[in-house]
């Protein structure tokens, strides 16, 4: 077997290359370089040997790295066919390769290490070990609970997904299941059970795999390696194709994926590596800086350069970072980077201390409407908290607020059944072009792209509610939006090319932006930004979480605040809440984190913190609170959903159901008036909470969690002349209602 010559071996070919181009490339090299700042030219023409590049966040490291790239090829040093780039994120990994394509700079391989190492394994595995490779599973939890019930262990949702983890964390350490409680025990890692158990566990879910041919992500890059250690012939023909490797991100990088890359270098030193310590946060993953901060030990002759100019964020955005960085401990943080904000100045970053979660959760929902009202577009707005169970207070503020939002974290967008529908329905019509009765009165591309999504269910106005329905909704709106764009972008352009366009985002995983604030975890919002971010929960024990309890531990919590800082472009907020219910015992202290940097607080060593002062949160609806207690049978309420109710949820309801079915028909006309989600006129909850309650006043509508100042100079006089009785449009109420509307995630009740 003789290795093509053309670049494609082990690669799909460059099916990208049709793709309409938004932007000129450049004329020639020289051109490739006008535009980047002193440290990011040198990056771009250091084309020879081992390069480092130190990039702290903002300063534009894929930038620098995509010209290095096509500064080479340009200039004919590079060639493109032999040069690999890898990172961890297919997302990553498709702007790249579409930031290559705008340079001009066709043909380089740009992938994922999983997707690259892949790819070499179904290349090469009828000849190195025969046959077809082992199909790949694409869930291996399932697997996993398979192989705790033949050990007869019990695991519920929860522990399944600890156990799966330490899976995966054994095999990117190299660990075999004999070994895992040894290698627990030398380790700072804790165990989430008993290593004597998972290790069993461990040992049966690597026997079902060989007993059903099937192979799971980490044996991907566990069997190239293989491969490659034992087959020289195959790591010569892989050699002799891949001269020159980049590798983004580096910090992340794991024992395995490094073994595999020392594999394909050989003796070889064409390395660029970009990263930055202090930003490692997945080392639960089996993640080390190591790599990185050791490369200079490795590669004594390599060249290091240092970007530090923050073209995201304001002054005093950076100022926070590098403050929060300046009290870091251990070997991270000797490296380092101090951030020069190269943007105008902007406001400072605000802290806010509140009474409760609840009061926490509306106050940054009514300072977010403030920003929309401003402005801002919602799909520049971030909340931000360190676990997924933060959320629903929040999304429930939101809702109560009349804010969309959107969860990050969730299903990716091209996956999911409506888009790809949308894109076989699309594709269709590209190929019928004007035989497609559909497009008879459609005059533009977006047209085209209206009436074809309109037989897949999408309309004008969005449905009411929430739930499955809203959500099929809102992915086929985010396409029209994205036809619209794409018509602005590229006047005349074809619906075929629009095709081709879904085609290349949905191999990026580039979803278009769906409207709407976004909430996600610290550890999701890696690699993204926006103009306003909210930090919140940021309590002991929350941040840094209560597990961390070694120095290491901590040190990456405190990394983890500070991804979570340089987020912003111009707008932080940073809060807090004392207790977590209204009425508790306020004895939360603030993130250990922010002494010294917040104001009045004192820092570690004693000197003074910032300026200003801190903001006192005011309660949800400016009155004082005491314990919130079950009304039927007097036990302190904490979930969210049964404070909404003010009653357990187990406790019998005195439901005016005809009551409830009036609202249910009064809300969802209002919404479509407004234009807006029905949650965002009254979650379900709360129209519960008001048809049991049946108040007579607006005293009494407004000690309903839900029903805050603004909904209740808005809608108060409606809602208390239907708990009366009235008919709105002048006729006897008929209870009649519409069909149930869907309880959702866009509802988060917690039900």
């Amino acid at each position: 077997m003789t290795a093509p010559t053309d670049g494609t071996l082990f690669s799909e070919p460059d099916r990208t290359a049709a793709r309409p181009e938004h932007v000129e490339p450049p004329r020639d090299a020289d051109a490739v370089l006008e535009g980047l700042d002193p440290e990011q030219r040198e990056v771009a023409t250091a084309l020879r040997g081992p390069v480092c590049v130190l990039a702290g966040a903002g300063t534009g490291k894929t930038r620098a790295i995509t010209h290095r790239i096509a500064y080479g090829v340009r200039a004919g040093v590079l060639p493109p066919s032999g040069i690999l780039a890898v990172t961890f994120t297919h997302r990553a990994a498709g702007e790249m390769r579409g930031r290559l394509r705008q340079l001009g700079a066709t043909g380089v391989q740009a992938r994922t290490f999983h997707s690259a190492a892949l790819r070499q394994l179904q290349y090469f595995w009828p000849r190195a070990v025969g046959g077809e490779l082992p199909q790949l599973l694409d869930r291996k939890i399932q697997l996993v609970a398979e192989a705790a019930a033949r050990c007869r262990i019990r695991l519920d949702r929860n522990e399944l997904r600890d156990v799966t983890g330490e899976i995966e964390w054994s095999k990117v350490t190299r660990t075999v299941p004999d070994d895992y409680p040894a290698m627990i025990a030398k380790s700072p890692r804790e165990a989430p059970r008993d290593p004597a158990e998972t290790s069993r566990v461990f040992a049966a879910y690597e026997q079902l795999k060989r007993d059903r041919s099937v192979i799971d992500f980490e044996d991907v890059l566990l069997l190239a390696v293989g491969v490659l250690q034992d087959r020289p012939d195959v790591a010569d023909t892989v050699r002799r194709q891949y001269q020159h490797f980049v590798v983004d991100e580096y910090q992340d990088v794991n024992p395995l994926q490094q073994r595999l890359l020392e594999l394909w270098l050989g003796e070889r030193e064409n390395l660029c590596v970009v990263g930055d310590a202090s930003q490692t946060i997945y080392s639960f993953t089996g993640a080390t800086p190591d790599h990185l901060l050791d490369f200079r030990t490795r590669h004594p002759d390599a060249t290091v350069v240092k970007l530090v100019r923050d073209y995201r964020s304001t002054p005093q955005v950076v100022q926070l970072a590098n403050g929060l960085l300046g009290q870091a401990r251990g070997r991270a943080a000797q490296h380092r980077l101090e951030l020069v904000s190269q943007r105008e100045p902007g406001p400072d970053p605000v802290y806010t201390e509140y009474a409760d979660e609840p009061a926490e959760a509306e106050g940054t929902a009514r300072r977010i409407r403030e920003l929309l009202d401003s402005g801002v577009p919602a799909s520049e707005v971030a909340v931000l908290y360190r676990v997924n169970a933060q959320s629903e207070i929040h999304e429930q503020a939101l809702a109560d607020a009349g804010v969309p939002y959107q969860l990050r974290g969730a299903e990716r967008f091209f996956e999911r059944p409506e888009v790809r529908e949308a894109g076989v329905a699309l594709r269709g019509a590209a190929r019928a072009g004007g035989n497609d009765a559909l497009l008879d009165e459609a005059v533009d591309l977006p047209s085209q792209v209206r009436a074809v999504l309109a037989s897949r269910g999408w309309t004008p106005d969005p449905p009411a509610g929430s739930g499955a329905v809203r959500e099929r909704w809102e992915s086929l709106a985010a396409l029209v939006r994205l036809a619209e764009d794409f018509a602005r972008a590229r006047p005349g352009a074809s619906l075929a090319e629009l095709v081709a366009e879904l085609d290349e985002r949905a191999r990026a995983q580039h979803a278009p932006t769906v409207e709407g604030i976004t909430l996600a975890s610290l550890h999701s919002a890696k690699g993204l930004e926006w103009d306003a971010v909210f930090l919140v929960g940021l309590t002991e024990g929350m941040m840094p979480i209560a597990y961390a309890r070694t120095d290491e531990q901590v040190e990456e919590e405190r990394r983890l605040l500070y991804v979570g800082v340089t987020r912003a472009r111009r707008h932080l907020s940073l809060s807090w809440a004392l207790s977590r219910t209204p009425g508790g015992r306020g004895g939360r202290r603030p993130s250990r984190f922010l002494s010294g940097l917040r104001p009045g607080s004192a820092a570690p060593g004693g000197g003074p913190g910032g300026t200003g002062g801190v903001e006192r949160g005011a309660g949800r609806s400016r009155r004082k609170r005491g314990p919130v207690r079950c009304r039927v049978c007097g036990r302190t309420l904490t979930d969210p959903g049964e404070l909404k109710l003010m009653r357990c949820e187990g406790c019998p309801s005195d439901l005016d159901e005809a009551l409830y079915e009036r609202l249910r028909d009064w809300r969802a006309e209002r919404a479509r008036d407004l234009g807006q989600p029905a949650y965002c006129v009254f979650t379900d909850k709360t129209l519960l909470a008001i048809a049991e309650a049946v108040p007579d006043d607006e005293g009494g509508l407004s000690r309903i969690s839900g029903v805050g100042a603004r909904k209740l100079q808005r809608f108060g006089a409606d809602v208390l002349a239907l708990c009366a009785g009235q008919d709105l449009a002048g006729e006897a109420p008929t209870g009649g209602a519409e069909p149930p509307e869907g309880e959702g995630t866009g509802e988060s009740e917690g039900s």
